[in-house]
């Protein structure tokens, strides 16, 4: 086979990496096409290398119809979209975005814990109605100094995390697969220990399977009515139905989302919720993380087809 710099674009980085790319390669917009068989038909056996996104991934059928795919480069750190398994086993390498991303992502979580934990949007709400002007101070809130935050996954994201909530005068715990033994924060091997000992419970581990519904109501019952919960991880992570149940009875104080199921269609019901603050999954939503995370997708298709070892490979 001759060697093509055909790209199939399932999901794009940012506009300008897309127009700079268009110059120097194939790009086949499978994201914009109106018949996508067609379009398939005409490009599949030229496809070397698939660009998209975390939050669309890659269709395990799209897979099957792309017999020379050697490389998925895939916009974001979490690949739960795409089959990694199956890619594996056909020989495509997939790269992701991790690291560049670590700090919007974990400054994104303390937000949440303060605006949470000090009730930011009722406070901003409570101004903006004129109720602070005709029934006085709002409610009082609590204080994120001297709490246990506990951390569910301590990667790079959940060290970054921690290093920001240290500063606070808090206390640090993490859950994890195993310790690390070169961190000193008090580990857990179990998830209800760690929810149970927690003010705080900070989501930050990779979604899938392996994590589908890992904190559920027994997790958020340990967490307890004085105890709040931060997600900047996946919403797959979360049993949501025993959440919204949870936050609706007062089983636990609050939460702090930044993903939900089914986004971007959130469940209605979060938003009748004065215990919770919503974020749009926009913890990297600032032009210079995605920028950055737009150049590694760019960087990792350039040392493709130039033949150079790929910069952040998944598999």
């Amino acid at each position: 086979m001759s060697e093509t710099r055909d790209v199939l674009v399932v999901s794009p980085a940012r506009p300008h990496q897309m127009e700079k790319l268009a110059q120097g390669y194939n790009l086949h917009r499978y994201d914009k096409s109106d018949n996508r068989d067609a379009l398939l038909a005409e490009v599949a056996d030229k496809i070397r290398l698939v660009m998209t996104t975390a939050g669309v991934g890659m269709p395990t059928d799209l897979l099957g119809r792309l017999p020379n795919l050697e490389v998925i480069t895939s916009f974001g750190v979490g690949y739960d979209s795409i089959d990694i398994p199956a890619c594996t086993a056909r020989g495509v390498k997939v790269t992701n975005t991790p690291d560049v991303l670590n700090d919007d992502v974990a400054d994104t979580a303390i937000m949440l814990m303060l605006s949470t934990l000090r009730r930011l949007v009722v406070g901003d709400r409570w101004a903006r109605s004129g109720n602070w002007s005709k029934n006085g101070a709002m409610p009082l809130t609590t204080t994120l100094h001297s709490k246990k935050v506990g951390i569910v996954g301590l990667g790079r994201i959940g060290k970054a995390i921690a290093s920001r909530a240290e500063p606070f005068g808090v206390e640090l715990g993490y859950f994890g697969r195993s310790r690390q033994n070169d961190i000193s924060y008090q580990y857990f091997d179990d998830l209800i220990a760690l929810a149970s000992w927690a003010d705080v419970l900070v989501v930050a581990c990779p979604g899938g399977n392996a994590t589908r519904d890992l904190i559920n109501i027994d997790v958020l019952k340990a967490l307890g009515a004085t105890g709040y919960i931060v997600n900047i991880a996946r919403g797959s992570v979360i049993d949501e139905p025993a959440l919204i149940t949870a936050l609706q009875d007062g089983v636990v104080g609050g939460a702090g989302l930044d993903v939900f199921h089914n986004e971007p269609h959130m469940n209605p019901a979060f938003a009748a919720l004065d215990n919770v603050v919503i974020y749009p999954h926009h913890a990297s939503g600032t032009v210079e993380t995605r920028d950055a995370m737009g150049q590694l997708v760019v960087d990792n298709l350039t040392a493709f087809f130039a033949g150079q070892p790929l910069i952040t490979p998944v598999n």
